[in-house]
């Protein structure tokens, strides 16, 4: 038996007037995705367990057949396995992200700052901004900072997503020498970057300077269990976000690169769809994660989040589904995490699953959505046990 996840990060919402009290999911025309609800079993995923935040680094975790409790560290160690960063027991490792900001943060991702511009900002950072630390280019915005000592993990600093036109002020940390260290490495950035020529470059193309860094999400390197033998599966990922890469690096799966795959609005569907259909005769288990709707969800952007969803059914589900028949195969459907558009950023409700495939006794749902599901079989799982489910249902 081969198993298939399809997250698409953030797909879930709440009603909203605009769309006459229904969600994006109930307005998308997903023919796929309805039609799995038809042919399988459908429920509830709490990927988030209580108390933990809702972040997608915890809610993929947990899809990904790891209890978050027992493993998460924190997001910074996961991008810097992507990125191929080694990390010694003793390092703490920080998400950075090139933002943009006045007195308030203005963008959490620089006006989606080119890889190649946020490379040539990162290495400036090396060159001339004091800390025992290191700066590492990553993916556009996301970037990673490593420094070592115990007190760096300790730091609270908030996902500048979540604080999206706060005062900065009210957010920087501060209170242990670890902390204003980081404090001063975030405002000292800002003097550094608003005066370098690639944001000056980027203020006459008529886009948003990256002039400051926001440090976030730092842990220590986790330990877990190869995927092969704790599921007996052999696995791969299909993501163009670090952070998923990352748990697949720890989880000893394989990253599979796809041209064009960008982890934003403007992603290549259609090649992610063909990689996946191509990586069923090789693996037995794949993870296939597509960021587009969260970055909607980021943006406030019905119209977009509707087109995301509508994308990944059409492109993505569709060529995997028609791949599927040519082995015994099982899939499983959802989000990660919902990011409602009114809300602009992750939420932990549960989110709505499908389970279909070889073997899989359909219940009376009849359509995908964040309702419907309620009415299904499953009722309402633990994230983290969701392969488990899929192997033994």
């Amino acid at each position: 038996m081969k198993y298939v996840i399809l997250v698409g990060d953030g797909m879930a919402d709440y009603p909203l007037d605009e769309l006459d009290g229904r969600t994006p999911l109930q307005v998308a025309d997903k023919p796929n995705m309805d039609q799995l609800a038809e042919k399988g079993a459908c429920g509830l995923l709490r990927t988030v367990p209580e108390g933990m935040e809702a972040g997608s680094d915890v809610a993929n975790l947990s899809i990904m057949g790891y209890n978050p409790r027992r493993y998460y560290t924190g997001r910074g160690p996961l991008e810097a396995a992507s990125i191929g960063v080694e990390l010694s027991p003793e390092d703490a490792a920080f998400r950075c992200n090139l933002i943009n900001a006045d007195e308030r943060i203005v963008d959490f991702n620089a006006d989606h700052i080119e890889t190649d511009d946020a490379a040539e900002l990162i290495d400036t950072l090396n060159t001339h901004l004091e800390t025992p630390g290191r700066f590492y280019p990553g993916v556009s915005y996301r970037n990673l900072f490593v420094i070592t000592g115990a007190g760096y993990t300790d730091v609270r600093v908030e996902p500048p997503h979540d604080i999206v036109g706060e005062p900065l002020d009210h957010h920087l940390p501060g209170g242990s020498p670890e902390a204003d260290h980081i404090r001063e490495l975030m405002l000292g950035s800002r003097e550094i970057l608003e005066s370098h020529r690639v944001n000056h470059e980027r203020i006459a193309r008529g886009k948003r300077p990256a002039n400051m860094i926001w440090l976030w999400g730092q842990g220590t390197r986790p330990s877990m269990e190869p995927f092969a033998e704790k599921y007996g599966l052999k696995g791969a990922t299909i993501t163009a976000v670090d952070l998923i890469k990352g748990l697949g690096v720890y989880a000893g799966l394989k990253n599979i690169h796809v041209p064009g795959a960008t982890g934003y609005l403007d992603t290549d569907y259609r090649a992610k769809g063909r990689y996946a259909a191509a990586a069923l005769e090789e693996y037995d288990f794949l993870f296939v994660h597509v960021e587009a709707p969260d970055e909607a969800g980021h943006a406030g952007d019905v119209e977009e989040k509707i087109k995301a969803i509508e994308n990944i059914d059409h492109f993505v589900l569709g060529r995997i589904l028609d791949a599927m028949t040519e082995y015994d195969c099982r899939i499983s459907v959802l989000p990660d995490h919902p990011t409602p558009v009114e809300v602009k950023t992750h939420v932990p409700d549960p989110v709505p699953c499908i389970l279909a495939g070889d073997g899989i006794e359909p219940d009376a749902v009849k359509s995908y959505d964040e309702f419907s599901v309620r009415e299904g079989s499953l009722g309402l799982e633990e994230g983290h046990r969701l392969i488990e489910v899929m192997k033994t249902l």
